[in-house]
């Protein structure tokens, strides 16, 4: 059975989970259950996870239903205290005409996390996608983790 942590029945709405029994029909003891997943598009793969496992999120973007439209931006994790939430720290650089310089600016972006991605820490580096509003600040959604980093220090990370 799926992972039941909520108080209300978590089931995925694509699948249905009380089908008929054959006569005759011999059950079978792997007992492999059904599980819907999609394939997001734009050239990133569905985790092995997504597909394996047994978590229900309905806003994850491989098993619930939510869209990846928009954009896609790179980011390395910041703070991942919220349940299947996290921010995202995204450094550029900002001109100043004035002074023929570049100054150092920084967004936080709060991203949802599907719980295929469970080994994140901070200081990783992560692609988002947009998708509809999942919550009043939570926009995007974690698509794929690119990178690890060793250190837990922050940084400036464009150089």
């Amino acid at each position: 059975m799926s992972e039941q942590t909520e108080k209300s029945f978590q089931k995925q709405p694509a699948v249905f989970l009380n089908k008929k029994r054959q006569i005759g029909a011999k059950v079978s003891k792997a007992g492999k259950e059904i599980r819907w997943t999609k394939n997001v598009g734009l050239g990133i793969k569905t985790p092995r996870e997504a597909i394996e496992g047994t978590y229900i999120d309905k806003k994850c973007p491989f098993t619930g239903n939510v869209s990846i439209r928009g954009r896609l931006l790179r980011g390395t994790v910041n703070n991942i205290k919220m349940k299947r939430t996290l921010t995202i720290r995204r450094d550029y650089l900002h001109y100043i005409k004035k002074y023929n310089r570049f100054e150092k600016r920084h967004k936080n972006i709060s991203a949802h996390v599907s719980p295929a991605f469970l080994d994140l820490k901070k200081g990783d580096s992560v692609l988002v996608g947009q998708c509809r509003p999942l919550s009043k600040t939570v926009r995007f959604n974690v698509l794929k983790v690119i990178a690890t980093s060793g250190n837990d220090k922050k940084k400036f990370a464009k150089f």
